[in-house]
C-alpha cells in the first residue's frame, strides 16, 4: 500500500507542475499570438519551450527528488524528451485546429493533456528522472 500511496503521490505532485507549467506555456502562446500577432503554431513553439524550462526546474526539484542525479545527465534526457513533447504538442494543436476549424486554444488544451499524460509522464518518471 505504501508503494501505491507514493505512486499516487508522485503522479499528482507532476501534474500540479504540468499545470504550471502549462499555464507559463498558455500564457506564452496566447500573449505572443493575440498581442504580437505571431502565427499561432509558432506561438504554440515558443510557449511550449518556456513551459518546458519550468516543468524541468520544478520536477527536478520538488517532484523526483533527482537532487543526487548528475544535472547535466537529467538536462540532455530531458532535452531528448521534451524536444519530442514539443513536437507532439506544436504537431498536435495544428493538426487539430486545421481539422477542427476552431480557435487554435481547444486544439492545444487536447493536445497538451493527451502529451502530458501518456509523453511527458511516463519518460520523465522512468527515464529522465529515474535513479537506475
Amino acid at each position: 500500500m505504501g508503494h501505491l500511496r507514493h505512486e499516487v503521490s508522485l503522479f499528482c505532485k507532476a501534474q500540479f507542475t504540468a499545470v504550471v507549467a502549462t499555464a507559463v506555456d498558455f500564457a506564452v502562446s496566447l500573449l505572443l499570438a493575440e498581442a504580437v500577432g505571431l502565427w499561432y503554431a509558432a506561438a504554440t513553439l515558443l510557449g511550449a519551450l518556456t513551459g518546458g524550462v519550468v516543468n524541468c526546474v520544478l520536477n527536478y526539484r520538488y517532484v523526483f527528488g533527482a537532487d543526487g542525479l548528475n544535472k547535466r545527465s537529467v538536462a540532455l534526457r530531458y532535452l531528448f524528451v521534451w524536444s519530442g513533447s514539443i513536437a507532439l504538442n506544436t504537431v498536435g494543436t495544428y493538426v487539430l485546429t486545421e481539422l477542427s476549424g476552431r480557435y487554435f486554444i481547444y486544439a492545444k488544451v487536447v493536445a497538451a493533456v493527451l502529451v502530458a499524460v501518456l509523453w511527458n509522464y511516463q519518460l520523465q518518471r522512468y527515464y529522465v528522472y529515474s535513479k537506475k
